[in-house]
């Protein structure tokens, strides 16, 4: 059974959540930035897929639960300063945003006007998806 002495080491927020940067292990695109609690980044240690704090639900997250879009874990590093975690996944079904989107950063800033411009397309329909969860 594996300690993860180093947990303790880590700078926690208030509400007991660390921030995490998710991430493409191949070509590093950043896919989405979650919480974690302890329960689940142990969660995540122990059985190799990414588990999450949801904040809006208060509740345990297992990243794919609902859309099957699973994140199975290659990497995970700290920062210098202990407060922030990037977990680099193999992203299953192609999509990490529940919009339908690859990246959660779909959305850039046009350099002409300042607008937000929308790039990529849809890899599945979140209608679809989470409507027949319910």
């Amino acid at each position: 059974m594996k300690s993860y002495a180093w947990l303790d080491t880590l700078k926690w927020d208030e509400q007991g959540l660390i921030p995490c940067v998710v991430q493409d292990a191949k070509d590093r695109t950043v896919l989405m930035v979650a919480y974690m609690n302890r329960a689940s980044l142990l969660k995540t240690l122990e059985g190799g897929k990414a588990c999450f704090w949801s904040r809006s639900r208060k509740k345990f997250w297992l990243k794919g639960e609902e859309s099957g879009n699973f994140q199975v874990v290659k990497k995970i590093s700290v920062d210098c300063d202990q407060d922030c975690l990037v977990i680099q996944v193999e992203q299953k079904g192609g999509a990490a945003c529940h919009t339908g989107m690859r990246s959660c950063f779909y959305r850039t800033v046009n350099d002409q006007n300042g607008e937000l411009v929308e790039e990529g397309e849809k890899v599945f329909d979140p209608n679809k998806v989470y409507s027949q969860k319910k």
